[in-house]
């Protein structure tokens, strides 16, 4: 890894993942107050059957319970954007990005391999997801400690709930890193990868809402990610070991396809 390399991707990217820290924790501490504000009423309606309780089990999350209403927060498409930034935008123009711009040279000059390159840009990326997702996690005890259902939430397990989240995104980073070294232009490696995000949350918001397509949930990355039965102690451990190794596929991809590739002249 290189620390120059490290130290210039930190302080060009700190003051976006503050503010996306700060959006986030807000986010987050949100979910516990929608817990304790509406969660027995839409019990009530589920089981007085005005409304369909499949409709309101969204990608695994629910405001019956604290946890469920935590879980529903993970895959809410405010979460997804937040953290896409980092993990889709960052990692798609890390390199592609540097291409098109004619700028990748540069860096390639300096006596950098570009393995090492690839190395550093993935830690960095990883240090930026995993501290938004810490983010979340302190905006659900801040949330939950203001109205009071701090006691419902099982502080032990949210480290549990971070490694879930952690290996969920840093297989989407991986996927946006590959297809950033694969190509010459930001456009294929921003469209794949997008693609790829947004067919995996579509399969798996589809499955939990239509019975019959509930078949096709397991081939979704965001299946993997169990938030609720995490936090009510139970743990998928073939679900992360699945995730885990989409991540290092996808790394071991790019550490063969960028060292070997050709780079043309900047058209």
């Amino acid at each position: 890894m290189s620390r120059t390399l490290f130290l210039h991707t930190w302080r060009t990217q700190r003051t976006k993942l503050l503010i996306i820290c700060v959006a986030m924790a807000a986010w987050s501490s949100l979910l516990p107050v929608i817990y304790q504000s509406f969660g027995s009423q839409m019990k009530a309606l589920v089981d007085s059957g005005i409304i369909p309780k499949q409709l309101t089990d969204f990608g695994g999350g629910d405001v019956f319970s604290l946890g469920g209403a935590i879980a529903l927060g993970y895959v809410h498409p405010i979460a997804i954007i937040l953290l896409a930034i980092f993990a889709v935008g960052f990692t798609t123009s890390a390199v592609a990005g540097e291409r098109q711009r004619g700028t990748l040279e540069v860096l390639l000059a300096r006596p950098l391999s570009r393995r090492r390159v690839y190395v550093t840009l993935l830690v960095a990326t990883l240090l930026f997801i995993g501290i938004v997702l810490a983010s979340a996690s302190i905006g659900t005890v801040i949330g939950a400690t203001i109205v009071g259902v701090i006691g419902d939430l099982r502080v032990e397990r949210l480290p549990m709930l971070w490694l879930n989240g952690m290996l969920l995104w840093s297989a989407i980073a991986a996927i946006g890193l590959a297809a950033s070294v694969s190509f010459d232009r930001l456009t294929p490696a921003l469209g794949i990868t997008v693609a790829i995000t947004i067919v995996s949350y579509f399969l798996d918001i589809l499955g939990s809402l239509w019975p019959d397509a509930k078949g096709l949930q397991p081939y979704s990355l965001f299946h993997h990610l169990t938030a609720r039965d995490v936090l009510n102690g139970t743990v998928d451990v073939l679900g992360f070991g699945l995730l885990a190794a989409v991540a290092a596929v996808a790394i071991a991809t790019a550490l063969i396809v960028f060292p070997r590739r050709d780079l043309a002249a900047p058209s």
